[in-house]
């Protein structure tokens, strides 16, 4: 079985391309990103699904066939992609109709949360530095 190098470096071209635009703030270069992270992992199985063959029936001899998995899968792959594709775009759409805009802000509730936690943590490492310095045991970190 032999890949082609210039599938390979399409695939790997468009995963990176998709990464770079998923880690971006606007939620329509999310989308775009998760589109060609998907055509890139799509192209990566397609190499990886051998020679071509004749169609798997039975009565042909296995060293004619293809294999039908990369395909398959390849298939379920872009339903699934068309259908975040159109959620996404529809947050985006929401978005603009709301703020004029389509940038991914901060929450403050998740900011508040995350304090809460921060303070919640400290609090539980002071209690039991003083329960270790009352048994005059000193605490071992983790």
């Amino acid at each position: 079985m032999s890949v082609s190098l210039c599938l390979l470096l399409a695939a790997g071209f468009l995963v990176a391309c998709g990464v770079y635009l998923v880690t971006e703030r606007t939620l329509t270069r999310i989308v775009i990103g998760l589109g060609l992270l998907g055509n890139g992992i799509n192209l990566f199985l397609l190499s990886q699904g051998g020679r071509a063959g004749t169609a798997p029936i039975l009565g042909t001899a296995l060293s004619k066939m293809s294999d039908p998995l990369p395909q398959g899968m390849i298939l379920t792959a872009i339903v699934l992609s068309m259908a975040t594709t159109a959620f996404g775009l529809a947050l985006a759409y929401r978005s603009w109709r709301l703020s004029g805009h389509d940038e991914v802000t901060d929450d403050l509730e998740d900011r508040r949360l995350a304090k809460t936690v921060g303070d919640t943590e400290r609090f539980l490492r002071l209690d039991l530095d003083e329960l270790d310095k009352s048994h005059g045991r000193k605490r071992r970190e983790l």
